[in-house]
């Protein structure tokens, strides 16, 4: 794959003729390129465990199997499962019922970047990664608008990967938008790195201008409205998306305008280049990976996600949202339990202070 960048008439859906496809996992991912595929003239089933999901493609109208019948069954395999148990599924379901010179899709470029899942070299390993969500990969597909994904090639067995990868895009409606061709590593990297280093970097930026205003003795229920629960951000991030950066300021005030551009100045030394290479580097390392294999990273998630929940901003929030007759989501989440001494005592300075940081939310 010499070109970067596809779109509709690079991908060939008779490619694919008279192939099955199995879908492995029916969430949000699963369903919506399942339905696509489907609705694209491809012959789909579905490998699920029984639980609701099952339940949903059935309504749908799928063939549903296990996951090994699926396998078995299957020319090509999506696995759109999550990250954290696609190995143990891979090994116990998939590795010895997948028949050589399939073609293994991944929606996600972690478990191969990363080492954690080793395909054998009969395959051909595939890289569809879309840029939307479940329900948007179906939306776009029906309104024809499509949706970026990020591909890749990352082993040709059959000697046809290319032209299968392009058919299976076409067919979930992303190249009517456009594919762009990157490494599975750098897919990895580049979903890790927004959801660790701007993610959070925005959201003290967010918070941070949140309790600014409110000790200013500006309303709560003001200030929350004004920041991010009036959607005014949510357009303005999708003018971003249609027009640039530095176009979409026209949709402003001129008072707007010149407030941003003149006082941006200001923050020009954020010291935040250096905390964000410091994450990029653990990223693309491996070392991230290897740190969430571990029993002791479980634990402390389940600590970070209580501790969030007994934050200032969630209380705050929580009591606007009740005052405006907004929605309100429960998140009563009780404080986890470690059964294990050695676990406890080798994370506790860490939780120690990250119940400390929370705090400061």
């Amino acid at each position: 794959m010499v070109k970067k960048i596809f779109t509709d008439d690079d991908g060939k859906l008779d490619v694919l003729s008279d192939l099955t496809i199995g879908v492995i996992g029916y969430g949000n991912q699963g369903r919506a390129q399942a339905l696509n595929m489907r609705d694209s003239g491809l012959k789909i089933i579905i490998g699920n465990k029984k639980d609701e999901f099952k339940r949903i493609a059935e309504s749908d109208c799928f063939d549903v199997f296990s996951i090994d019948e699926a396998a078995k069954l299957s020319d090509i395999l999506f696995l759109l499962i999550p990250d954290e148990i696609m190995k143990e599924v891979y090994e116990k379901n998939i590795e010895d019922n997948f028949k050589e010179n399939g073609a293994l899709v991944f929606a996600s470029g972690y478990n191969i970047a990363f080492n954690i899942i080793k395909p054998s070299k009969n395959y051909d390993i595939l890289l569809i990664a879309p840029r939307m969500i479940g329900r948007g990969v179906r939306e776009r597909y029906l309104t024809k608008e499509g949706f970026y994904s990020f591909i890749h090639v990352e082993n040709d067995s059959s000697g046809k990967a290319t032209d299968i990868l392009l058919a299976l895009c076409k067919s979930i409606g992303t190249l009517t938008k456009g594919a762009i061709d990157v490494s599975f590593k750098q897919e990895a990297v580049l979903d890790l790195f927004n959801e660790q280093a701007f993610g959070p970097a925005f959201g003290r930026v967010l918070l941070t201008s949140i309790y600014t205003l409110i000790d200013a003795g500006y309303p709560e229920e003001a200030v929350l409205i004004e920041m991010f629960m009036s959607e005014e951000m949510s357009y303005t991030y999708k003018k971003m998306a249609q027009v640039g950066l530095v176009k979409q300021v026209e949709f402003h005030s001129q008072t707007s305008q010149y407030g941003a551009m003149s006082r941006g100045i200001k923050f020009r030394k954020l010291p935040l280049k250096e905390t964000m290479k410091e994450i990029l580097e653990n990223i693309e390392s491996g070392n991230f990976a290897e740190e969430w294999k571990k029993k002791t990273s479980k634990a402390k998630f389940e600590f970070i996600k209580f501790f969030a929940t007994k934050t200032r901003i969630n209380r705050l929030e929580q009591e606007v949202r009740k005052k405006l007759k907004m929605k309100v989501i429960d998140d009563d989440y009780q404080e986890p339990t470690i059964t294990d001494p050695s676990v406890l005592k080798e994370i506790k300075t860490e939780l120690d202070e990250f119940e400390k940081y929370f705090q400061d939310f």
